[in-house]
């Protein structure tokens, strides 16, 4: 069996992960990028750095026009920001979020960073749905809702703040609930993606069934 970089570096390889989130997708996700020489998009930023831009140009965050020309000019250097993370930030991507203009501009962004001449490795919730239908591998990472819950409050608690499993697990689950009943780009996992969950699975297990996958990915995929 070749090895996984071998056939890297024979042809482009496009990654598409998606699932809900605290699943381990984003972790996955940087992992196989740096195993494979692969450029890696945090699609969750995206929104995230539209809304800081804006905030930071002094622009009406609800004004659908200025919202669309920010995203139309995003590059990858935006997404390096350090103040994307936090809760403000996801504050000002929801309101720009809603915007139609701001959802078009960051799909052709989406597309075009994945075909790049390398591939790439790419994660969200409707990355091999939408964005990539044409990925060459395509996951589906998931967990319990109560996993979930408890690594998002382990990770909260490791940072200082004092938080209540139960109310995390019930944001996880009506989260999901919207997620996946949403009309345009439900959470869900594409026909042909391979579904792995990582309920009782370490970060390192995890990569190494993704790397199986790889390998052993139809020859011509």
């Amino acid at each position: 069996m070749p090895e996984v970089s071998d056939v890297v570096l024979r042809k482009p390889l496009l990654i598409a992960i998606d699932g809900p989130a605290a699943a381990g997708k984003g972790t996955l996700a940087q992992s196989l990028a740096n195993r494979l020489n692969l450029p890696y998009l945090d699609t969750g930023l995206l929104y995230r750095a539209i809304g800081k831009l804006m905030q930071i140009a002094g622009l009406d965050l609800d004004d659908p026009q200025a919202a669309t020309v920010v995203a139309e000019k995003l590059t990858p250097d935006d997404l390096r920001r350090g103040d994307l993370r936090g809760r403000e930030a996801g504050e000002l991507a929801s309101r720009v979020a809603v915007h139609s203009g701001v959802r078009a501009a960051l799909v052709a962004f989406q597309r075009d960073f994945a075909h790049g001449p390398r591939g790439a490795v790419l994660d969200g919730r409707d990355i091999g749905t939408v964005i990539c239908p044409d990925a060459d591998v395509k996951l589906y990472v998931t967990a319990s809702a109560e996993v979930r819950a408890r690594r998002r409050t382990d990770e909260l608690l490791a940072k200082g703040r004092m938080v209540d499993y139960e109310a995390i697990l019930s944001e996880v689950k009506a989260r999901d609930e919207r997620d996946s009943g949403r009309a345009e780009a439900p959470l869900r996992p594409a026909d042909d993606a391979i579904v792995i969950d990582t309920s009782a699975l370490g970060p390192a297990e995890v990569l190494a069934t993704a790397l199986a996958v790889i390998e052993n990915r139809p020859a011509g995929a």
